[in-house]
């Protein structure tokens, strides 16, 4: 996250190279860089970079590209290289078009959901276009990946010419199970309606090529401490904390220099400033009863914040600053005395059964994408039920447990541990029901019975222990480890007064 200005220096944080690379090289999505070694979407970098006064987000993008050449000796040409992507072409030999009047703005504008849904009303996405051509409706659904659909960029093949008016509605992936025979595709509502067609093709497309790229930068200034000190703990400037009204809606927003929470319980603010799981409800110990119970309001404001020169989509205020910000309130204002310490958690491992994994290409990148490799079936249009599908190539077993926690969530919440005891990177697909349509991934996705592939649902779901299973011929077993912990030693439960 990042790549703003703040406080006369730029900012990005937990970026991998791909995002630090992407950034620099002003690129809308990574799909357009190829080449590069295995840890380039893998390990991640924070980068905080005094910047002159007046620094623009492009310059400071300029002095970014600078700074992975130096530091990291970054080393990348353009040229041709074989990606994947969805390539849109007419279907059947003519589109299903109405040319435009030339009235609209030339975007696609999405449709809300109605205010007062009957019982069982399944959402549908609808996009108005109005005065749009092809080409850039290629990269509308490019940018919001088709309803979870398309997993690789979207190409215009057509050849067609001019701007169109037209309508799209279709069925979000994620409720295409709960819509049945109504739910309609991407792929069905651009055949239908526009008489277009989409198809996975892996062709050589212009790329940012990376030949060559450190993994360890060069070592900072000795004088860094004197260059870039730190800066003074931000804080509020002044906050209201009020206990909330009976009835009123729970949630927060950051505008400007306002930080606005309403009607949320203090143990959702703890988890958030101390960035705690909020599934692990053992993260926190000595929470008294009324932690979950008792909701408050806030109201806060801070000078602290992006420079009127960042980027338009740049956030208010830096997360890492709120949690801070944060932090410090409620410590002042509910006298917490707090502390950290490791104590037992229980989570999960994974141990070999009957692996069934593909060697994998020891020079192809790390990571998971959602949705099938080029080349390869998507379950989930003819099985709706296993609504979940990743692809992931070249990692080893520990990396498969840490990505096992983010691809997961309702099953898995921390880190997996390896016990398989093997060895080399892998390659593997596989595929799953989300957690809301299946019992286990109930609660806090530790299944009650001892063994954690419990039993798919009679309506076809498959629980992410059983894909595990069933796919990898691996198991995912319950296991006790010291993990961090925050011990709240006090805590009033009045605030301080305002």
């Amino acid at each position: 996250m990042g790549g703003f200005l703040e406080d006369g220096r730029y900012i990005l944080r937990q970026a991998t190279m791909l995002d630090l690379i992407r950034t620099a090289y002003g690129l809308r999505d990574s799909n357009g860089i190829q080449g590069g070694p295995a840890w380039l979407d893998w390990d991640r970098f924070d980068v905080i970079a005094k910047v002159p006064p007046g620094t623009t987000t492009e310059q400071a993008r300029l002095m970014l590209r600078t700074l992975l050449i130096d530091r990291f000796k970054l080393v990348t040409h353009n040229g041709d290289a074989p990606m994947p992507a969805y390539i849109m072409t007419v279907a059947n030999g003519k589109p299903k078009l109405k040319p435009s009047d030339g009235s609209g703005d030339g975007e696609c504008h999405g449709q809300p959901q109605p205010p007062n849904p009957p019982p069982g009303y399944v959402p549908t996405t609808t996009l108005v276009c109005r005065n749009k051509t092809i080409a850039s409706l290629a990269g509308t659904l490019t940018n919001n990946h088709g309803g979870g659909y398309l997993n690789y960029p979207v190409v215009d093949g057509t050849g067609i010419k001019g701007a169109y008016d037209f309508d799209l509605t279709w069925t979000s992936i994620y409720f295409l199970q709960q819509a049945g025979t109504a739910g309609v595709t991407i792929f069905d509502s651009l055949e239908k309606e526009l008489g277009l067609k989409l198809e996975l093709k892996t062709e050589p497309r212009p790329a940012l090529i990376v030949d060559s790229v450190n993994e360890e930068p060069t070592p900072n200034s000795p004088e860094l401490a004197k260059l870039l000190p730190p800066l003074p703990p931000p804080q509020f400037d002044v906050a209201v904390i009020r206990p909330s009204q009976a009835g009123e809606r729970g949630g927060g927003r950051i505008q400007g220099d306002e930080v606005n929470v309403q009607n949320l319980p203090l143990r959702f603010l703890i988890n958030f400033a101390w960035d705690l799981n909020p599934n692990t409800p053992a993260q926190i110990v000595g929470a008294p009863k009324w932690l979950d119970s008792d909701r408050f309001d806030i109201l806060a404001k801070t000078t602290a914040g992006v420079e009127p020169n960042a980027a338009p989509n740049a956030p208010p205020i830096e997360i890492e600053d709120l949690r801070s910000m944060l932090r410090a309130l409620l410590i002042d204002r509910f006298q917490m005395k707090v502390h950290m310490e490791d104590r037992p958690i229980e989570s999960y491992k994974l141990v070999a059964v009957d692996p069934r994994l593909t060697k994998a290409n020891p020079a192809s990148r790390t990571g998971c994408n959602q949705g099938p490799a080029p080349g390869g079936k998507d379950p989930r249009l003819t099985h709706p039920v296993l609504n979940m599908l990743v692809t992931c190539r070249n990692m080893t077993m520990a990396e498969i447990g840490v990505e096992f926690s983010q691809i997961a969530p309702g099953y898995i919440y921390d880190p997996v541990l390896d016990d398989t005891g093997i060895k080399g990177s892998w390659d593997f697909t596989l595929s799953w029901s989300s957690a809301n349509l299946t019992r286990a991934g109930a609660g806090n996705g530790l299944p009650a019975s001892g063994d954690a592939t419990k039993p798919s649902d009679p309506n076809g779901a498959v629980t992410f222990y059983d894909a595990v299973s069933k796919e990898l011929g691996l198991k995912l077993e319950k296991v006790t480890r010291p993990e961090p912990v925050l011990v709240i030693d006090s805590i009033d439960e009045q605030p301080t007064a305002n």
